[in-house]
């Protein structure tokens, strides 16, 4: 009654050779053996007031040629309105900068903004959504300092989002608001099929395609 398609998945792939979308910032792993596990969160709500979410945690482990082996956590979550609530945009950045800040105060702005320039269409001079948090490559701590950060990560999503889906899950709304959602979930289409790693990375891995492809909206619009 309230998501009108949703998906959560684990994913825990293996490959003798890193694909060109893990290799692009890290060359030097072109060649090298890989374990990739993560787990990916979309929500496409019914309700044109609620707003459209994703978030994902992951663990790569690279093992080199020579036999030297590589760890790094990713992953993130971000908020895609269709009709701004400018309350709902503070509390989503407030969670955020508190999950960072446990760890070390520094992180926050850093991921803030490689979110926000990770989460823009270059095509539509136009950013998807209004942000929240993105890392990758991420061991500058020990193991277990990184591990805990990106647990953390998820419970904060949760903590961030669900106060967002109550608010506006009663919110009126008629044709008006379901045409324009469609148009704008459009741009969560262009972004996801031209710019997306995860995506690429799916796809390049062989994975199973519908579970790549569940970050899609049921019904989108493109209106010329």
């Amino acid at each position: 009654s309230v998501i009108e398609q949703g998906g959560a998945s684990f994913s825990h792939v293996f490959g003798e050779n890193l694909p060109a979308s893990a290799t692009q910032h890290r060359p030097d792993l072109k060649g090298s053996h890989f374990e990739a596990m993560g787990v990916s969160c979309v929500i496409h709500p019914i309700n044109p007031h609620i707003p459209t979410t994703h978030a994902n945690i992951r663990l790569f482990i690279a093992t080199k040629p020579d036999g030297e082996q590589v760890w790094w956590f990713g992953g993130g979550f971000d908020l895609t309105p269709y009709y701004l609530d400018t309350e709902d945009a503070v509390q989503w950045h407030q969670v955020s900068k508190a999950c960072c800040d446990q760890t070390d105060p520094s992180l926050y702005p850093e991921f803030k903004k490689w979110c926000d320039e990770y989460f823009y269409l270059k095509h539509r001079n136009e950013a998807r959504g209004i942000g929240g948090l993105f890392f990758d490559d991420f061991n500058r701590f020990d193991f277990k300092t990184c591990q805990a950060f990106t647990e953390r990560v998820g419970k904060a999503f949760v903590d961030a989002y669900t106060p967002i889906l109550t608010k506006h899950k009663a919110d009126p709304y008629g044709v008006r608001e379901r045409i324009y959602q469609a148009y704008r979930r459009g741009r969560y289409v262009e972004f996801n099929l031209v710019y997306d790693r995860g995506t690429l990375f799916g796809l390049q891995t062989g994975g199973r395609t519908e579970s790549i492809l569940m970050s899609l909206p049921p019904q989108v619009r493109f209106g010329y």
